[in-house]
Formats: structure tokens, sequence, C-alpha cells
């Protein structure tokens, strides 16, 4: 999924499951941050403090995707969350809708709400879990299930990321066969392109065992924001039993899926755009507001709010002056939430489900 359903979505589920603009807007923001922020180690002040970072996500031909150790740290805790299903370690480690592992992540997450980050870990709670319905049958380490082989887009699709695959490769290929995708094709659904994070897309590949998959995304994405929308209810009811919430209405809903069905440019920010207008002009049943901008990096980003560091591309060698207001801020209670997260997936909630990977 992208910044159209992290954040645009996510914002309206948030609005609509009770929270209030600020807190929606802090939970939305929370839930696209994880896939910008990318700066680990230590933030070092001018005055000989410190404090610890996480990198959430690696950009996808970063050289730490080839290191299966970060991979195992960075995206199976926050993109491509195990279902512990199978018999083997590859087996349990892919992802899967809406998982018993999925669900006690987000219970977890919801015993935390009166922390003073909660609404931060709620974002990021909710990224991972809608992600298990986009990220279905692929997982977070180096495996030959990441590895299909006839990959088919429908409608228009197939021809569109066709043309952008030569256009990156400068290279004629005549059908997209993932084994060719060397950097890629081992981890994720590199190999299966975008198409697991358009909302309209419909799909075909073969897995590694040359069973064919269809894949429909729109009723998945749909499913995944009724959910979220159910986790946000109890958060607001301070209520961990989540599944019983009401979710979205049905009209909202149908609303919802006609926003995304019909939302096609494969530019991720003009489909977030379209949302945020559409959103204003009240296309969706319970919401008629503006969706606040989201601003990744640079001025105005929650890095420079609390460091003061303006740098769109910091390379982690800054040293801004540490003041007591940083302490408050939505960086540092972001980057606490992360913590907190990888520390109970990775260490508490997989190894009580079979699954060792950090």
């Amino acid at each position: 999924m992208n910044i159209d359903f992290h954040y645009g979505v996510i914002y309206v589920v948030a609005r609509l499951g009770g929270l209030e603009p600020a807190q929606a807007r802090t939970v939305a923001h929370a839930c696209q941050y994880i896939d910008d922020s990318t700066v680990p180690g230590l933030l070092k002040f001018s005055g000989g403090e410190t404090f610890d970072r996480l990198a959430s996500a690696h950009k996808m031909l970063d050289y730490a995707n080839t290191d299966n150790d970060q991979n195992r740290v960075t995206w199976v805790p926050f993109h491509f969350l195990p279902g512990a299903q199978g018999q083997t370690l590859e087996e349990k480690a892919i992802c899967r809708p809406n998982s018993d592992v999925a669900k006690e992540m987000v219970r977890r997450a919801l015993s935390e709400r009166s922390a003073t980050n909660a609404l931060h870990r709620l974002g990021v709670t909710l990224h991972v879990y809608v992600d298990t319905w986009a990220h279905q049958g692929f997982s977070g380490i180096e495996s030959d299930f990441n590895r299909i082989h006839s990959l088919q887009g429908h409608g228009h699709d197939h021809a569109t990321w066709l043309a952008k695959l030569r256009e990156m490769s400068q290279t004629a290929l005549d059908n997209v066969e993932v084994r060719a995708i060397d950097l890629a094709s081992g981890l994720g659904h590199g190999a299966a392109l975008h198409f697991p994070d358009m909302p309209w897309a419909e799909w075909t590949y073969q897995d590694a065992l040359g069973v064919e998959h269809r894949r429909h995304n729109l009723p998945d994405f749909v499913e995944a924001a009724d959910m979220a929308c159910r986790v946000v209810q109890a958060f607001v009811a301070r209520s961990s039993g989540f599944e019983s919430s009401a979710g979205l209405s049905a009209k909202a809903k149908e609303d919802l899926r006609q926003l995304l069905g019909t939302n096609q440019d494969h530019d991720e920010g003009k489909r977030f755009d379209v949302i945020r207008a559409q959103v204003a002009a009240g296309a969706i049943d319970g919401i008629r507001e503006a969706i606040p901008e989201y601003i990744a990096k640079g001025p105005g980003s929650w890095k420079a709010l609390a460091t003061g560091i303006d740098a769109a591309h910091d390379d982690g060698h800054a040293k801004p002056e540490w003041t007591a207001a940083f302490e408050q801020s939505d960086y540092r209670y972001f980057h606490d939430a992360v913590k907190e997260h990888r520390f109970v997936v990775t260490q508490e909630i997989l190894p009580a489900a079979g699954v060792r990977l950090a």
C-alpha cells in the first residue's frame, strides 16, 4: 500500500472511527511515516545527548535489502508480518491477511492506549495490519516463495508496468519474468512490482510451487479499511475487542470502494491528491473535510519540528541542539513507538507463535 491508503484512507477511517481531527492526523502520519523513516542509528545532539532511532523501511534499491539480517528486523515486523502458518520457517514467514499474529499485534497496541505515544503506536500498528492484506503471500525474508513467475496484470496494468520496467532497465523485456530482477526477486513483493499496492489492480502469478494465484486488490483493500476502522473504534471505546466493533457503514464502504476502484493513476501522489479532493467534497459518507497535508522530510516535517534538521536527505551526521521540547515531539514519540512495536512483535508475539526471526 502507498500514501493514498496509509495516509489518506487511514485518516478517513480514523475520523469515522471516532478520533478528533488532530488525533486522526497523528495516527495517519505515523502510519505513512513507517514507509519514510529510513535513517537509523543514534541521533547525536551538539551537547552530547543521544537518541536511538530505528529505520522502519529501506528504499527498494537500498543495499541493505541484500542483507537478510537487516530484512528480518525491518521488513518482517513493519511490512510483511508473518502469518505463522505452515511447517518450515519460510512458510511461517509468509504474510497472511488478518492472521492470528496480526490480531494479537493489534490487541497489544490497544492495551497501550494510555501511553503518551499511544496514537503513534496505533498508527504504526495500523500500517502493519492493513499491509497483511496487500502483502499476503509474500515474506520479508529472502525466500524462494517470493520468486514468482508468469506475472500478469489485467486491463491496462500489465502493459503500463511493463513499459515502466523497460524505461527503468533500458532493456526490452517481452514478458515479466521475476527471476530476471536479481536484486528484488527474493525479497518481499519486489518480484510482483507494485501490483500488490494498487487498490484497483487485478493480477495473476504463479508461486514457487507452480500454483496460480489470482488477486483482486479492491475487496481486500476495502476489508482492510473496515478492519482498521474497527481497531480505531475499539481504541476510542477503550476496548480490546476490535473484531466486534461496528466498522464502516455500508454506505461508507461502498463510497470507498468506488473511490479506490476508479482512482487508477500509477503515481501514488496523484492518487493521494484525488482522495484529498474527494473527501473534501464529501465523496465518502460521514466525512466532508480537508485531509491535512503530509510532510515526510524537510521543513515542516516531524524531524524538522523536533530537531531543526531541515535537510530532505539527512545523512545522519547533523548534530542539532537538544531541547526539552524534543521529549514531547511527534518525532520522538514515533521512534519510541517503532522500537516498542518491533520488540513486541519480534521478541514476544512471533516466538510465541513458533517464529523466531530476530
